[in-house]
């Protein structure tokens, strides 16, 4: 039977009271009672105008039916054809852009979860599928990929799949990118980036950390002393905006990128950190957007007793 609730599955998350002292994550995903029902919400439209929101062109509506009838591997199965990091996209794409941004049951209610049983479905695999992905039988060429954030992962799986010899070359001495410095651990663990990255290197993609191209290597060297024969450039937009005020230079002051680095990547919220950041009482976030909300809920479970978020629009 078709579920025609108006509203989605509720999703379990920890309390407001308790997650904000810890870096937990704050949504703890469906059970596969509510996986199955929140599927049932969906029409299997002839068209598929969720797919046309989908960046990537996942074959929702099919998986989606997979998981109204339990066959939860059949449903990772159709993810993982289009996606090369469903775990992570199932909790920190904009699906209420894309996606469900487009699903009729939006019209006159709330559309179909469609990013939660991504999620569920991806989580289902990791836990209980055991085999490793079968590599591919090479091609004979070689292909090098500066930086390894989402646009670097996504083209490595790509690409390995395809049969491509992949290397990634990173800067930071850990991969996954704005993954594991920018987004907070509350929103995407750390283990789930670092899970599928582990699938990326099992179907043969090599990581080189610590390599900053252009000064340990140029990318003439990596064409021409190492015969990579393409390079793909995903190094990021992580460069932090001032705004040239007075008193920006001021102990205490931090820009958002390495604010959330100190605390994602170099895990400054332990008490054994090896950099710590400054903790305060009072703590004002300048600006509006993801990465402003990132670093607001960030400072409260840091321990600021009030957070500001100072923001020029309405």
């Amino acid at each position: 039977m078709p579920n025609m609730s108006l509203k989605k599955n509720e999703m379990p998350s920890q309390d407001p009271n308790v997650r904000n002292k810890n870096f937990k994550e704050v949504a703890l995903g469906y059970t596969k009672e509510q996986a199955m029902d929140e599927a049932a919400r969906c029409l299997n439209c002839k068209n598929k105008p969720c797919v046309t929101g989908c960046p990537v062109q996942i074959d929702i509506p099919t998986f989606v039916q997979h998981v109204a009838a339990g066959d939860f591997e059949a449903a990772y199965e159709v993810i993982a054809k289009s996606s090369a990091l469903p775990a992570v996209c199932g909790r920190v794409c904009p699906q209420e852009s894309q996606c469900e941004g487009k699903c009729v049951r939006g019209i006159k209610g709330e559309p179909v979860a469609i990013g939660r049983l991504e999620r569920f479905v991806a989580d289902y695999h990791n836990e209980n599928c055991t085999e490793k992905p079968v590599k591919p039988e090479s091609n004979g060429h070689k292909v090098a990929i500066i930086g390894s954030g989402p646009s670097g992962l996504t083209c490595a799986g790509d690409l390995a799949k395809k049969g491509y010899d992949v290397t990634i070359f990173e800067a930071l001495h850990l991969a996954g990118g704005v993954l594991v410095y920018g987004i907070p651990e509350f929103r995407l663990p750390k283990a789930i980036v670092q899970k599928e990255i582990d699938g990326l290197k099992d179907l043969g993609v090599k990581v080189e950390t610590n390599m900053v191209i252009g000064k340990v290597l140029s990318i003439d060297e990596l064409i021409e002393e190492y015969g990579f024969e393409a390079v793909f450039i995903g190094s990021g937009a992580g460069l932090p905006r001032f705004m040239n005020i007075p008193g920006e230079n001021l102990k205490g002051v931090y820009s958002a990128n390495e604010f959330l680095t100190r605390v994602n990547l170099m895990k400054a919220y332990k008490d054994d950190s090896a950099t710590p950041i400054m903790k305060a009482k009072k703590v004002a976030v300048v600006g509006g957007g993801n990465v402003a909300m990132d670093a607001a809920r960030s400072a409260k479970r840091l321990g600021a007793e009030e957070v500001y978020i100072v923001y020029r629009r309405s």
